[in-house]
Parts: structure tokens; sequence; C-alpha cells
């Protein structure tokens, strides 16, 4: 009988990883404007959070960082020339647009895409839609080279599906596997879908400050492209006070894993009817929910330190489940003391292991935000040609090549430097051959 897991194939660190403080409603974005940003660092830590989830016994896959700044664009814009012209004339008229165009927001692979593993579809193949971002112009231009990479690495066929990003701009908003759980007693047994969103698209939504990023029409756009079986996916709205607070996506306030459903008191309206409603669809699978009240952690500590977004998972070296969460949460004293009643309690989530990515987070993303969970059999691993899972060999290699091609400071203002743009380019081009994912990129093709 095949063998199940659910692997996460986390985002590199892209080489312009910088502080523009693009993110409107994302906190730790704007906060953090116009700092000193550490590609390097952020690119290591990533590997390292890798490598630690594969000392748990983990599969562990990778997902290659996109071509920046995106010149493609550019031209699209009328900028004509060669493409250090094209920056540098762009530049000269408007660093703004540049630095959108440079993001590494890519690096939060939980935005990539939504996917629905095979026993939760009716053809038996497992779906892939990339996420258009239409909520945020600088992720906005990501979706056809994510949807690129996705197929070098599951090739459409009998095991795999891919679907266009959905049109309609932010009316069909989609931000992907960020607003997407899954329950299920194992990972190879039919599953049920929870597609949470935060606003619709066709109604006025005055209740929010912040974008509510994922609508309804999206979620519901997905789970029809994906054949999720019937009685198998629930849509249910976020709070809008999460949203407004700074919980941009559910997972700053939610992350399930298996049976366990581990949220904040206020990420949804009415959690005791939500409840209720897993429950009721999951049959005799028993759920168990882990609410963490506001008395205990504030919503805005539990915003600022990613205590959701962290990674739930069940390591085959260990008893019980595994929290994987930033250091932020391990400093601040309502998430510390919450997680070590947690762990003393008894409960499914036994283990709290804290990992340093404080690059990313001053981003606005935590450990969940890096990686896109994929269900998978041993089958469709082996199906899978391209060099994407990390062995001993790939993570040197990929460490060499990190140290190889970043640069260990990087400001907004560098971003109009056309040799940082060569620099990115040379890298990218030997990315695609240590991976094996062919010509993916823009400049590539």
């Amino acid at each position: 009988m095949a063998k199940w897991q659910e692997v996460n194939f986390d985002g590199l660190v892209g080489l312009t990883h910088n502080y523009a403080g693009l993110s409107y409603g994302n906190v730790a974005s704007a906060s953090n404007k116009g700092g000193v940003a550490n590609p390097k660092e952020g690119a290591l830590q990533g590997l390292e959070k890798m490598q630690h989830l594969r000392s748990l016994g983990m599969i562990q896959g990778v997902l290659p960082p996109q071509d920046r700044p995106h010149i493609s664009t550019l031209k699209g814009l009328g900028y004509t020339g060669t493409d250090a012209e094209v920056l540098a004339n762009a530049w000269r008229d408007n660093p703004a647009l540049v630095a959108n165009l440079s993001s590494a927001s890519t690096m939060w692979t939980a935005n990539a895409a939504t996917v629905s593993p095979s026993p939760d579809t009716v053809d038996g193949r497992t779906h892939f839609t990339a996420a258009n971002l239409a909520a945020m112009y600088h992720r906005s231009i990501e979706a056809d080279t994510t949807a690129r990479i996705l197929e070098a690495i599951f090739p459409e066929g009998d095991r795999f599906a891919h679907h266009a990003p959905l049109d309609g701009g932010v009316h069909m908003g989609d931000e992907g596997a960020a607003n997407h759980n899954r329950f299920c007693a194992d990972y190879g047994e039919e599953g049920m879908a929870l597609y949470v969103y935060g606003r619709r698209a066709f109604e006025g939504n005055t209740d929010l400050t912040f974008p509510g990023r994922q609508t309804y029409e999206a979620s519901s756009a997905v789970a029809r492209q994906h054949g999720v079986k019937d009685g198998k996916a629930l849509f249910v709205r976020q709070n809008p006070a999460a949203i407004n607070a700074g919980a941009f996506h559910n997972d700053v306030v939610a992350v399930s894993n298996k049976n366990v459903f581990f949220y904040h008191e206020e990420a949804f309206v009415d959690p005791a009817a939500l409840q209720k409603e897993l429950q009721a669809a999951m049959g005799s699978v028993e759920l168990i929910f882990i609410e963490v009240p506001s008395s205990e952690v504030p919503l805005k500590d539990a915003i600022t330190s990613y205590l959701f977004n962290s990674q739930l998972i069940s390591p085959s070296t260990r008893d019980g489940m595994t929290l994987i969460l930033p250091k932020e949460v391990e400093e601040t004293p309502s998430t510390k003391a919450f997680v070590d009643r947690m762990l003393a309690s008894n409960g499914p989530i036994k283990n709290a292991d804290y990992m340093e990515v404080r690059q990313s987070m001053r981003n606005g993303g935590g450990p969940a935000c890096l990686r896109q969970r994929v269900v998978l059999s041993d089958d469709d691993l082996n199906a899978i040609d391209a060099k994407v899972i990390i062995t001993d060999e790939r993570i040197e290699e990929l460490k060499t090549w990190v140290n190889k091609h970043y640069r260990d400071r990087l400001m907004p203002e560098d971003l109009g430097d056309v040799s940082l743009m060569e620099e990115c380019f040379t890298a990218l081009d030997e990315l695609t051959q240590i991976l094996n994912i062919g010509s993916v990129y823009d400049f590539q093709r």
C-alpha cells in the first residue's frame, strides 16, 4: 500500500529581499519600511529551517525565487531597449514602480497556489491553481511564473492537474493556501477542505479597514476547478476584526494539521458554529480544537509574534505533533506562556521548535508563509524529475549557491542598480540548472 506524506515546499528568499513596505495591511511590512535587509542571511535562515524539518524525518522540498526586477512587466508598460536601459529609465521615472517589480515576496509560497490532494478530488489527481494575488500589485505579477514552476515540478498528466490563475482582478482575489486548511484522519485518506475568505467580491464589506484579500468567489471557483468531492468543502469568513488588526491572511490567526485545528478566539466570527459544522462534515473522525482565548493571548500579540503562522507537523521521529514557531513567539511573554501551558497539557501538540527566520518576519512572513504543503504518495514523489527535494547534497549545493551570489546588505534605494539585476539573472539561471526545472523565467525564454 502506498505511503502518503505531507511535503513542505519552502520558498527560497530571493536576491532582491528588501524592506520597501509594500504590503498594505501587513503590520510587520509597514513597520520595517526602509530598513537594511540581508538577503544572504534570509536565504540561509530558510535553508536552515528546511534542514531542521528534514532532521525530524519530514520530506522537504524547495521552490525557487522569481526573476526580479521583473523586466517583462516594465516592457509591457512601454519601456524599451536593453534590460539595463529599461531598468535605468524606469528607475529614473518611477522608483516606486521598480520597487514593486523587485519585491522578493515569492519567498512566501503559502501564497503560491491552492493545492487539492488526489484523495479529495473526483478525478483522483492532485490539482494546482496558482494564486492570482490580485490584491497587491507587487504580488500580482507572480502568477504566470509560479504556474510554470509548478508545472515543471509536478508534470501535467495522470497524477497532477494544473489550472490557470483566476481572471477577474480583485473581484476574484485569490491568495492561495494561506487561506486554505485541510482536515483528515491521515494524509492519504479523504479529507475536508476549509476555505477562509475575507470578503465577498460584490458586497460593500464596510466592516473592513484593511483589504480582505481573499474573496468567497475565488475560493469557491478554485474548489470547482479542482473537482473537490461533494460535501468536502466548507467556506467561512474570517473575522473582520482580525483583518483590521493586521491578519491579512487566515494563516496569521489559524493553522491545522490532520484532525487538529489551532486558532485564535477572534479568527472567526462564530468559532463555535464553525466547530459544529466542521465536525459534522468530518463524521466519525474526531476533530481536536485548540482555541486560544484573547484573555491569554491578545490578538495583537498573536499577530506581531506570528504564533499561528507556524507549521504544525507530524514528524516520524517524535511522539505527537510539533509546532515550528518563529523566535518572536518565544520572545513574547503571552505567546511563550501559552505554548508552555499547551505542551504541558498532554494534548496532541507535544513539541515546539523555535526557528530564526527574522529576515522574513520583518517583512511579515513566518514559518507557515514560507511553505506550500503538498500531500503526495511515494508514487507521486517518484514522478517528480525536478531536483527540488532536499537531500544532504542538495542543501550543500544551495548553501554554496547562496554564498556565491547573494548580497548581505540591501536597501530599497539599491533596487535601481543594474548590476544587482545582472547578479540576480545570473544566479537564477544557474539555479534552474541545479533544480532541473528548465527555462521558467521570462529572461530565459
